[in-house]
């Protein structure tokens, strides 16, 4: 029997709860529950891939648009499998490094943030979208503070605030929206905004807009970034790295909108998107290089690989076509698992001794998928987005070109600075390799088989740019 879609986001939920009710205290058994839970994750993904998509269900049977409606396609499925892989990947290393020793509830909050990332997945309602922006929120905050200390709770408050202002944002947008169209069910709206009339092109102009910033603020696009580097670097090493996959929750909003809610087809809405996306992204990329350039310490270079891995993917989705959104995608799934497995290396570098032949190994592999040098799938993903742009080529390929190379020096004066200026070093346990191993694991895989990994992805693209599937699976629960 197929499972509920509903399951992916009450799993997580159920998890956390008998986590606080029974197992408070017990910390290796929320160790077992997580690791569990996640697996469960995982398992849910492949049965939603190997059933008939898209899909969608009513809660309470409660008929669209007016009740809460749970849509899964190809996207759905693409992200849920990369947070829940990512998930079991990081409990391992947490598992391995004992970073969840340091304070209470780090399981919990941690089964919270899976349940936030799967539900905002999953909705197909612009309204429950931003709740569970808002459980990601509060989950991530309290991830981010974990173990304490100044540093983190300063950057957990500057997150948190910069966040608030994106969500009142949000809401505002949200009842303009509503206003507008009279529904928030994104299926609904594909409709309804496609049909306004000419004196309501202005408002939802401006709508469109507002969501635009609260997405980019999510993904870290710059001028919207500023909570990024700070948070991330301050943040624990293994929190990082699943917070790898929190800015790909804004890249999805912008895909779920900008394919299904203001198409470049759309007359109200035209090609704001792709206009607005196209510089942001070339210069959230140029920031980004910059900033690893510029920046001191593993961690915080790794904080601003993820802002420059939002610019590249960013260049790519603005092109609005199958093409370019395929290429996205495989960059979007590469630089997940790339940016985390910096992260991690940043927790075994500072734990174990910088100079261990093993850790310095892993790190020139990641610094090669990071920087996008052949022959690993960052150079794929790049490549692949070249090409599709080729359209704005003038402007793309240079700025691409450069900051590769950019990125390549920052990462080898990183690695000079740990592998041969660093203390006597100390041979790391092999547990705590294993989450790194896996990363660069996946990356392989996405290399070698890239030709198959292109056609899964190529039939994903296709069907966010023709969502009458989509669209019609969700009007069929009226």
């Amino acid at each position: 029997m197929i499972p509920y879609l509903v399951t992916p986001i009450i799993l997580p939920a159920a998890t956390a709860a008998v986590m606080l009710l029974v197992a408070r205290d017990n910390l290796t058994l929320q160790r077992i529950m997580g690791l569990a839970s996640a697996a469960g994750l995982v398992w849910l993904v492949l049965q939603f891939a190997i059933s008939t998509l898209p899909r969608a269900e009513a809660l309470g049977n409660w008929p669209a648009p007016f009740g809460i409606v749970l849509a899964a396609d190809g996207l759905t499925v693409l992200m849920l499998g990369l947070v829940a892989a990512l998930a079991v990947v990081v409990l391992l290393h947490v598992w391995a490094n004992g970073e969840d020793k340091l304070g209470a509830s780090f399981h919990p909050l941690f089964q919270f943030q899976l349940m936030g990332l799967n539900g905002a997945f999953l909705t197909g309602d612009a309204f429950t979208l931003f709740v569970f922006f808002e459980v990601l929120l509060i989950a991530s905050y309290g991830l981010v503070v974990h173990g304490g200390g100044a540093e983190r709770l300063g950057a957990g408050v500057r997150y948190v605030v910069t966040n608030l202002v994106g969500s009142t944002l949000f809401l505002i947008g949200l009842g303009v929206v509503y206003a507008v169209t009279g529904t928030l069910n994104m299926a609904d709206l594909s409709a309804k905004v496609a049909m306004l009339p000419a004196g309501d092109a202005a408002l939802i102009r401006v709508a469109a807009v507002m969501l635009l910033m609260v997405f980019a603020v999510k993904a870290a696009l710059v001028p919207l970034h500023i909570w990024l580097p700070g948070t991330y670097a301050a943040a624990p090493a293994t929190v990082a790295a699943l917070f790898a996959v929190m800015t790909k929750v804004g890249a999805y909003a912008v895909l779920r909108f900008g394919m299904l809610v203001f198409p470049p087809g759309v007359a109200a809405t035209g090609s704001l998107y792709a206009d607005l996306l196209l510089p942001a992204g070339l210069l959230t990329l140029v920031v980004g290089a910059v900033g690893m350039l510029g920046a001191r310490g593993m961690n915080r270079v790794a904080a601003y690989a993820a802002i420059a891995s939002t610019g590249t993917l960013f260049i790519a989705l603005s092109g609005f076509t199958a093409v370019s959104t395929s290429a996205g995608l495989y960059y979007l799934v590469h630089s997940t698992f790339a940016v985390a497995a910096l992260f991690l290396l940043a927790d075994l570098s500072r734990r174990r001794g910088a100079r261990s032949g093993p850790v310095a190994v892993l790190f020139f592999l990641t610094a090669v998928a990071v920087a996008g040098m052949p022959p690993l799938s960052g150079f794929l993903g790049k490549l692949l987005i070249l090409q599709a742009r080729w359209d704005a080529a003038p402007v793309v390929w240079p700025v691409v070109l450069t900051t590769s190379l950019v990125m390549m020096v920052a990462l080898s004066r990183l690695g000079s600075d740990l592998f041969w200026k660093a203390a006597t070093p100390e041979r790391p346990a092999p547990a705590t390799l294993t989450a790194p191993v896996l990363l660069l694991l996946v990356l392989v895989a996405m290399t070698v088989f890239a030709g198959p990994v292109g056609i899964a992805l190529d039939g994903v693209a296709a069907a966010l740019h023709d969502p009458v599937d989509y669209i019609a699976t969700v009007e069929a629960l009226k």
